[in-house]
């Protein structure tokens, strides 16, 4: 397969080798989704499970823009992320599973998902509660004058949460090197946005504190990394903080125990008709970049890793009981 490259802006230009990793990307996470959610429905994954299926594009965009000392931070809906950022198949499958290979040794489950050595700080639970810790990591980054940006990702529900506003006000103060991205994805939990927000357009949010914002099409990985590009470069350059707002949807519940009745069927397969990953596949063929039987060996080599993950997870063992009482406290 021959690399060429697609023109992204007037300044940005991405390889086909990158695409064709994107696209494998997004594959992957919806392949892992649907992995969780069988496993899910047999009972082999316990607690809450939050699926990702239909944002794929916003992570695996917005995250291929970063380099290795960047922070990302993220909430409950965080296995995209993970994955997106490198995180090992066999062990996210792992910590879903409960078991002591996971990321997290099994004690943090679905929603709690982190790699320091991969600068990703978690998946968290609380709706809005990870906002003031990725400003304090933007503020130690500053501190400390790294080169590095953090990214904060959290959901269109989060931005009616005090800690939010407290988040941006003090971002804005301190001039932090911190995009917050919001993935309006229409719904929080089973209540519509028109329904819980005096301003339906999130980037509105942002303009109290003067922070820079702007919206991106959620559904288009190449739009997404175009917009972050160029958002991450500025935040990198010394501007201060930004906010992005990806408009996009998820096709599943909020979590598995969701009765969607909030929603139609005729508006899911609408939006199912802009799938992410459909309609990139369908670009790269067009454009050349991959032929069908080159995406059936990358169909076939993502299937074949979440088997192995899948499979590593099962035969994987159960944390040992004395597990309850480690990594309580900071050991030196």
């Amino acid at each position: 397969m021959a690399t060429q490259t697609i023109p992204l802006n007037q300044n940005a230009e991405v390889n086909s080798d990158k695409l064709v990793e994107m696209f494998r990307q997004m594959l992957l996470i919806r392949r892992f989704e649907e992995a969780s959610e069988e496993a899910y429905a047999h009972g082999q994954i316990g607690g809450f499970l939050h699926l990702y299926i239909g944002q794929e594009a916003v992570a695996v965009g917005a995250i291929s823009v970063l380099q290795p000392q960047d922070h990302i931070i993220t909430a409950y809906r965080d296995h995209g992320h993970a994955i997106a950022r490198g995180l090992d198949t066999n062990a996210l499958m792992a910590e879903l599973f409960g078991k002591s290979t996971g990321v997290s040794h099994g004690k943090g489950g679905s929603m709690h998902l982190a790699d320091v050595s991969k600068h990703f700080w978690g998946g968290h639970a609380i709706v809005g509660g990870h906002l003031p810790t990725a400003v304090g990591l933007a503020l130690a980054v500053q501190y400390q004058h790294q080169d590095a940006v953090v990214l904060a990702f959290f959901g269109d529900g989060a931005t009616n949460i005090g800690l939010f506003h407290e988040s941006l006000n003090l971002a804005a103060v301190w001039h932090l090197p911190i995009i917050f991205l919001c993935e309006n994805n229409l719904y929080g939990m089973g209540t519509a946005v028109s329904r819980a927000s005096a301003a339906e357009r999130m980037v509105d949010k942002a303009c109290g504190y003067h922070i820079p914002a702007q919206q991106m099409d959620g559904m288009d990985v190449v739009a997404v990394r175009q917009t972050m590009d160029e958002v991450v470069s500025t935040v990198r350059s010394g501007s201060g903080p930004h906010f992005v707002e990806a408009l996009t949807y998820r096709y599943r519940g909020h979590s598995m125990g969701d009765a969607q009745r909030y929603r139609t069927s005729h508006e899911v397969k609408e939006w199912e008709e802009r799938d992410p990953i459909n309609v990139f596949q369908h670009i790269l063929i067009d454009q050349g970049i991959l032929n069908d039987k080159q995406v059936g060996q990358i169909i076939r080599e993502v299937n074949h890793e979440i088997e192995v993950a899948v499979k590593f997870a099962e035969e994987s063992p159960e944390p040992d009981p004395e597990a309850l009482y480690q990594h309580i406290y900071v050991e030196d």
